[in-house]
């Protein structure tokens, strides 16, 4: 009998905990859920207003305040939308509040909303 070396173990516990973690849907039960991302905690959610949308390259760009949970200061710069839909959301010159995360390297928005027209 072969020794099984200690790293193809750990190797397979990982994928046997990995796929107990995360289950699988039929596609039928993905039609029916609620896609709808909820907006996160108030202290992940930042303010800022449009400045610019670029529904082809699906970019936005925010003149925001401190995006916290990124620990960065408030400035103005070109997001990508996780989800170019989210961009019909919003026009030029709304006030808002969003969420973004740091997503494949690209500051990516996953939750957008217009606070005021």
């Amino acid at each position: 009998m072969k020794a099984i070396h200690l790293k193809t173990l750990t190797t397979i516990a990982a994928a046997m905990v990995l796929s107990a973690s995360f289950p699988s849907y039929a596609a039928e039960d993905m039609s029916k859920m609620d896609m709808k991302t909820p907006m996160p905690d108030a202290s992940a959610v930042t303010e800022g207003m449009v400045k610019k949308i670029d529904k082809d390259a699906g970019k936005i760009t925010i003149k925001h305040g401190p995006i916290s949970n990124l620990q960065m200061p408030g400035m103005t710069m070109v997001f990508h939308a996780a989800d170019p839909a989210m961009l019909d959301q919003v026009k030029e010159g709304d006030k808002v509040k969003f969420h973004v995360e740091k997503m494949n390297g690209a500051l990516t928005i996953t939750n957008i909303e217009a606070t005021t027209k």
